[in-house]
């Protein structure tokens, strides 16, 4: 194909759904201290990481951020939406995230940040309540004041894109029902408060409304559901989900691709989490946990492909548990236990304990789909971005598409796509044929 990129002009809009958690203010922080120069974009392939083109021999590796016309990191201009009205330092120090010397680095910068009021409603989010919220007799009354902040936010600060990162709580788990099939059903259920609406469903329909590219951080149904796709694609618009890959998943998605490469069977295994911040507090709630747990679960069926490995796969039993731990804060643990056989069923046990920072993991997956995802307005894409999966647990993928959860092979399709936006050739790994015969 043959691509023509718009080019980044002007300021880019960066609206965060929860911009008061640790996961955004650490984005935050982060991204105003790299931007000044005092500090590194670690995590961040559109800032850190290269991209090869052609063959190996060629040696023409650039960084992704000087092959590809992204928006420069002075040229983000922050906004958002919170249940708590505090300045970005504020919510920054109660987070604990990151420590008084960095932050004290962007005080200023983070002490002009304040979200607007968020739409909430606790019965979504059981272990939360809401102090700075918007009110309305409707959810469609609802879904209107935020399309107006979206305009006002534009309008103030003359951006010429604008893009939304839900990085808020994961809400109690929903199923999709018939107010989400049809745009038209949509609408008539946000007039009428229909109780499988949630508030992450009102930001995405907001914003799709308003051409705003919208993407999940949650394992939340918003995304999922038949209406909202028809509303991305109809406006042209792309969106892209769900759950930021961080810590213990971005493990599985290494680790089961090895056990599959090499034949290797497997029988059990055993993850289990403790952390202390907002989002252990949120998860200790039954339904909450659901929906996180069903994003966590469809990992190693889809890798390791159990119909076509029977005797290797056919009798997996995969526990997920997630444990609210207090004194932990951010710094969440995630502990393996995985029970796997090798070469006539002996059998072996594969141990792994990452003591990972959540937030710190999550910020730079922030950052990229920021980027990204704008990249994927001005080059033209709409709907769904399966090439982003790369970021997510539970990569979004349109009907008849089969998620890939592997790694490696995400980033292979994420690479590949950036070299077709660019008019570059795909990398197949073949770099010369070879001659076996003469």
């Amino acid at each position: 194909m043959h691509t023509t990129v718009k080019k980044p002009e002007g300021k880019l809009g960066v609206l965060l759904v929860g911009m008061s958690g640790a996961v955004s203010t650490t984005f935050l922080a982060g991204t105003l201290a790299v931007r000044k120069g005092v500090g590194l974009p670690i995590g961040s392939l559109t800032q850190m990481g290269t991209i090869r083109l052609g063959k190996r021999a060629d040696n023409n590796f650039p960084k992704i951020k000087d092959f590809v016309p992204l928006y420069d990191l002075k040229n983000l201009i922050f906004g958002g939406w919170d249940i708590r009205d505090e300045n970005s330092y504020e919510s920054a120090k109660i987070a604990e995230v990151l420590k008084d010397k960095d932050l004290d680095l962007v005080k200023d910068e983070l002490e002009q940040l304040r979200p607007f009021k968020a739409v909430f409603d606790k019965k979504y989010v059981a272990r939360l309540d809401g102090t700075y919220v918007k009110s309305d007799t409707t959810k469609a009354g609802l879904m209107e004041q935020v399309r107006e902040d979206i305009r006002n936010f534009r309008k103030d600060n003359n951006l010429a894109d604008i893009i939304t990162i839900w990085c808020g709580s994961t809400e109690t788990y929903l199923k999709a029902s018939e107010v989400h099939d049809t745009i038209e059903s949509f609408e008539e259920g946000m007039k009428n408060n229909h109780p499988d609406i949630s508030p992450s469903m009102l930001y995405a329909w907001a914003c799709l409304m308003e051409n705003v590219p919208y993407f999940n951080g949650a394992p939340n149904l918003t995304l999922d559901i038949k209406a909202v796709q028809q509303l991305a694609l109809k406006n042209g618009i792309p969106i892209a989900g769900k759950d930021f890959k961080t810590g213990q998943t971005m493990v599985k998605t290494v680790i089961a691709p090895m056990l599959k490469t090499r034949m290797l069977g497997l029988d059990g295994w055993f993850s289990t989490n403790i952390l202390g911040n907002r989002d252990g507090e949120v998860l200790d709630d039954p339904g909450s946990f659901k929906t996180k747990e069903e994003s966590k679960l469809s990992v190693i069926d889809s890798i390791l492909q159990p119909e076509l490995y029977p005797e290797l796969y056919g009798n997996v039993y995969h526990k997920v548990r997630i444990n609210y731990y207090p004194p932990r804060k951010d710094n969440k643990e995630g502990w393996d236990n995985i029970d796997l056989f090798g070469w006539l069923g002996y059998p072996m046990q594969l141990k792994i304990d990452f003591l990972c920072r959540d937030s710190i993991l999550a910020a730079p997956l922030v950052l990229d789909l920021v980027l990204l995802g704008n990249l994927s307005q001005r080059v033209g894409f709409s709907g769904i971005q399966e090439w982003l999966s790369f970021y997510f647990k539970s990569p979004q993928h349109s009907e008849g598409i089969v998620p890939e959860h592997d790694l490696f092979i995400q980033n292979i399709k994420m690479k590949n796509t950036l070299r077709e936006i660019m008019n570059e050739e795909p990398i197949t790994h073949l770099d010369d044929k070879i001659t076996l015969f003469k």
